[in-house]
């Protein structure tokens, strides 16, 4: 039995060619992921400590209060002690050479000068020793042309830019300085004083040579005080290490549900394939079973074959994904994700893809070969037995029925419930639902969408939506693999695009000007809007402030902007808002009685209530609607404090748009820290996240999408095996070449575009009762269906299956009439 196994796997190498392309696929995603995030590990290993290779200890705050710069002058004066200097991190702003904010985050750090604790890696110059010199990364140096002694500006939220020498460049790459931005580097007292920080965030130590690091960790201890900790050098490379590898495991974990479903999807596709070889073996395994093979030799040779194939591919797949992780390195470098290491290929992750792809090879051949052994012997002998086409039985298909149906009323009740998880529970029940009930709906599916084949093509047409429903399991099996990868694609799609769409709707809420000027990932400089405002090219500048007092967010609001973005005025004049008036959003003014005229109580101050308004803009840290606003000038005597990310510009009137940006730019020249931007420009920097996500997410699940598609090739290629001698009669009564490939061109596209309507209708569901759910918290959401992109993935789907026909009809058209009527 072993060695007719071997044998017949040798004799049909090619037909089992295309059914090992989904195990490669599978495993190759697999080991692509795995060598991928190797890589990123072993790189995260490597930097994580690279600026602390030469501190012996540390010394930490135990809580989140910064270190005083007397303390390093205590800890230097501790014997033992040949160096210690403050560390220091922060956000800032950099100018570049054309005088314009460099885009990015850009972050600041303090650079010791003391030789014993520099370890920086130098590309060129030098690093700065004084005060009024800076070291710029390397890339940003060439991206923006800066020449080693130019002066360079760099500001942060203490106010105006400064000047600095740029004395050289540093390589942070892949480390805990690499942000996706530029990096700056200033000596400690210039990073604290730019920063407006009062102290540093540890501490390092470098030890004398002669000295006993423990020693000395019990003597820094005594002098540094119990409000602070000191830190040895093993534990922090650890902390550092830890800190590093944290990010990478959850990107490891991100990714692998993506394999999760690359590899169901797989196993779906070779349990098909499994399914049609095994039943086209019908009168050979009856043929075994005559002359004396019992059911278990027939069900193991059937497994021993699954096994090699599955080997085989396995170690293919292995190979392909050491290609895959390369490509998956370019894409995330194409998205500006910041990634280090290279590619590590260990012996972990060969072993996990061989044992992967040979066990999924074997637990989906497990159905099919018990299902092989089940025929009797004379019965198999007959043609019928080799043309089977049974469908699903009673209890499959009203089980089905019930989990869809409950899956469906999951996801249309998962809003007015308020329950997340009835979504995912929804979506999870319904692809159940149409696996069970696939042997049904998909072929009503197919004759459905096969009539306008049949009216078009005529006996063609009828011909292939006949051989497409055939098989019930079989071509819901073929779709259901489809279902999986678009499906997801399509939830994504609808999701991304709707969420992109609140996203604008919120910023027309809330933004009622033609300029906005927004702080790079830090609050406004506290001076920037007094400049902006004194600008006579400039009407209306108003900084976006507000703050939480007993559980009410008062806003600073400006009598011009108001009425062009809220909701609606429920009584009163909103435009008098001004000194001693406010406006008092409805659910407030319900829950406390107020109406027009009352007088409200604020920060101890009375005010009084000008108008009651409603208002589509998100809470912020208060009950939803519990909102008050009052005019710029009386939020600034009550909050001096209080700063905003944000400010709304107009022109004055009669100025042009290129007049006020120009004025604009020429105040935002001093603080690199702040971007200008129209409203499409805001709209889009909010938006590019969800852009970069949807794109990863889409290049992700391709994969799926493409071994669904090879599902839909195998499927259609074994069917031609199985119909060999009836298209040898079709052939012989006249039916032309061209028709053949017609016949066999439209089959496959009815398998594919069944699948891929049946997945964009469950991925549409899921996130249209998502945004349904989002819509009681935010009024924002809603469903907004990307119907080009939803086409396009229905015209791919449909172009794939038809190439996916070229192979199978030249098979069935490769042998002679003659010789094909004699196949057995």
């Amino acid at each position: 039995m072993i060695r007719l196994t071997l044998r017949s796997l040798r004799a049909e190498a090619l037909r089992m060619l295309l059914s090992a392309l989904a195990v490669v696929l599978g495993v190759a995603f697999v080991a692509g992921t795995m060598i991928f995030v190797d890589g990123m590990s072993a790189g995260a290993y490597e930097r994580a400590g690279t600026f602390d290779r030469h501190t012996d200890l540390g010394v930490y705050s135990a809580g989140r209060e910064l270190l005083p710069p007397t303390l390093i002058d205590r800890v230097r004066a501790v014997d033992g002690v040949a160096a210690a200097a403050g560390e220091l991190t922060n956000t800032a702003g950099l100018l570049g050479a054309d005088g314009r904010p460099v885009l990015g985050f850009t972050m600041l750090a303090a650079i010791p000068t003391e030789d014993a604790l520099r370890s920086y890696d130098v590309v060129a110059g030098r690093l700065p020793d004084r005060a009024g010199e800076v070291v710029l990364d390397a890339p940003t140096v060439a991206d923006e042309g800066f020449t080693l002694g130019a002066p360079v500006r760099v500001g942060s939220t203490g106010g105006a830019a400064r000047s600095y020498t740029l004395v050289g460049t540093v390589d942070v790459a892949g480390t805990v300085r690499d942000v996706g931005g530029p990096f700056v580097g200033l000596v400690g007292p210039d990073a604290l004083a730019l920063t407006g920080e009062r102290g540093y965030g540890r501490i390092m130590v470098a030890a004398r040579p002669e000295a006993s690091v423990t020693a000395l960790a019990d003597e820094l201890r005594t002098v540094a005080g119990g409000e602070f900790t000191v830190k040895g050098r093993q534990q922090i490379l650890d902390e550092a290490v830890e800190d590093a590898v944290r990010n990478v495991d959850q990107f490891r974990m991100l990714l692998l549900i993506f394999v999760g479903v690359a590899v169901v999807v797989a196993g779906f596709v070779i349990a098909n394939t499994f399914a049609i070889v095994l039943a086209q073996r019908t009168r050979r395994t009856a043929l075994l079973r005559l002359i004396g093979a019992t059911r278990g030799q027939v069900f193991r040779a059937a497994l021993l074959e699954s096994a090699v194939l599955g080997l085989v591919a396995s170690a293919l797949g292995v190979l392909l994904g050491v290609a895959l992780a390369g490509g998956l390195g370019l894409l995330m470098s194409q998205l500006d994700v910041p990634v280090s290491g290279g590619l590590t290929v260990t012996g972990s992750t060969v072993l996990t893809g061989l044992l992967l792809g040979t066990a999924l090879t074997v637990c989906a051949a497990l159905l099919p070969a018990w299902r092989g052994t089940r025929v009797a012997p004379v019965a198999a002998l007959t043609d019928a037995a080799v043309q089977q086409s049974q469908g699903a039985g009673r209890v499959r298909l009203t089980f089905g029925a019930v989990v869809l149906a409950v899956g469906v009323a999951a996801l249309v009740g998962a809003a007015s419930a308020g329950q997340l998880l009835l979504v995912a529970l929804g979506g999870v029940l319904a692809f159940f639902g149409i696996v069970l009930f696939g042997p049904v709906l998909v072929p009503a599916l197919a004759r459905v969408f096969g009539w306008p084949a049949r009216k078009a093509l005529g006996t063609i047409g009828a011909l292939a939506v006949a051989n497409a429903v055939r098989n019930p399991r079989r071509v819901a099996a073929t779709a259901t693999a489809l279902v999986i990868g678009i499906g997801l694609v399509s939830a994504f799609m609808v999701g991304g695009r709707s969420t992109k769409d609140s996203i604008e709707n919120s910023v027309d809420a809330q933004i009622g000007t033609d300029f906005v000027v927004v702080g790079i990932g830090q609050e406004l400089p506290a001076a920037l809007v007094g400049e902006l405002a004194a600008r006579p090219e400039l009407g209306v500048v108003h900084e976006q402030r507000s703050t939480v007092a007993a559980d009410i967010e008062i806003r600073a609001a400006d009598p011009a902007l108001v009425g062009r973005t809220l909701s609606g005025v429920l009584s009163g004049a909103a435009n008098e808002v001004g000194p001693g008036q406010v406006l008092v959003h409805r659910e407030l003014a319900q829950a406390r009685g107020w109406q027009v005229g009352s007088p409200v109580t604020v920060g101890g101050r009375s005010f009084r209530v000008a108008a009651v308004v409603t208002d589509d803009t998100p809470g912020n840290g208060a009950p939803a609607g519990h909102v008050i606003d009052m005019a710029d000038a009386d939020f600034t005597a009550l909050f001096p404090g209080q700063r905003g990310f944000l400010a709304e510009i107009d022109p004055a009137a009669g100025v042009s748009a290129e007049r006020a940006r120009d004025a604009i730019e020429a105040v935002l020249g001093s603080y690199p820290t702040v971007n200008l931007m129209d409203q499409d420009a805001y709209k889009k920097m909010l938006t590019g996240t969800v852009d970069m996500v949807l794109g990863l997410v889409t290049a992700l699940l391709g994969l799926a999408v493409v071994i669904a598609l090879v599902g839909v090739a195998n499927t259609l290629s074994l069917s031609v095996v199985e119909r060999t001698r009836e298209n040898a009669v079709l052939r012989a009564v006249g039916l032309t070449r061209a028709r053949m490939r017609a016949v066999l061109a439209v089959e496959a596209a009815l398998m594919a575009l069944v699948g891929a309507v049946l997945g964009v209708g469950l991925g549409t569901g899921v996130s249209a009762s998502a945004m349904a759910l989002l819509a009681r918290f935010d009024e924002n959401f809603h469903v907004v269906l990307p119907l080009g992109q939803l086409g396009l993935v229905l015209g791919v789907a449909v172009l794939a299956a038809l190439l996916a026909s070229v192979l199978p009809a030249r098979r069935a058209l490769s042998r002679p009439v003659v010789e094909a009527l004699a196949d057995q």
